[in-house]
């Protein structure tokens, strides 16, 4: 895609798919056509999944959660969040979560600026498949070495 002057529609399941972690991450706007100014990924994820707590230091994030429901944890705060829920993670704020109950949960990630959806074209693999894919244990070393490219760091959780 590139900056799209006149705007663009994408349907339901449309847009870049990849297997991400043993999630489905589908890209809904990439920051190359927003300009750069904002990243919006439909992320699929499994009961259970918890990426490890981790700060942004090039963009602010927020989820709204489309379905499922999370226990999160924002800098020092605890929270749970269910379908219709918010969270704002601001850059620099430790954050992480657990998808928890029967899962799945589904969450509209929006990033601003855009960069994090390159993060996760980087270490995803593209898919065709709207299906979650089978999981999997990462390549940890590869993780932290591409996130550390684009400012994400894993410092132990506040209280460790």
């Amino acid at each position: 895609m590139t900056v799209q002057q006149a705007g663009y529609h994408l349907g339901v399941d449309e847009g870049e798919a990849y297997d991400f972690l043993s999630t489905l991450s589908i890209m809904k706007a990439r920051g190359d056509a927003t300009g750069g100014a904002l990243a919006v990924v439909e992320m699929r994820l499994p009961a259970g999944f918890s990426p490890p707590p981790h700060v942004h230091a090039n963009e602010d994030e927020a989820f709204y959660l489309l379905s499922g429901q999370v226990d999160a944890q924002v800098g020092d705060q605890r929270v749970h969040a269910e379908q219709g829920g918010f969270l704002w993670l601001p850059r620099g704020v430790q954050h992480g979560f657990v998808v928890v109950g029967d899962g799945p949960c589904t969450i509209l990630t929006l990033t601003t600026p855009a960069g994090f959806d390159s993060f996760v074209a980087e270490v995803g693999t593209r898919t065709t498949t709207v299906e979650l894919p089978e999981p999997r244990q990462p390549d940890v070393p590869r993780l932290v070495e591409i996130a550390g490219r684009y400012g994400i760091e894993f410092p132990p959780p506040p209280g460790a």
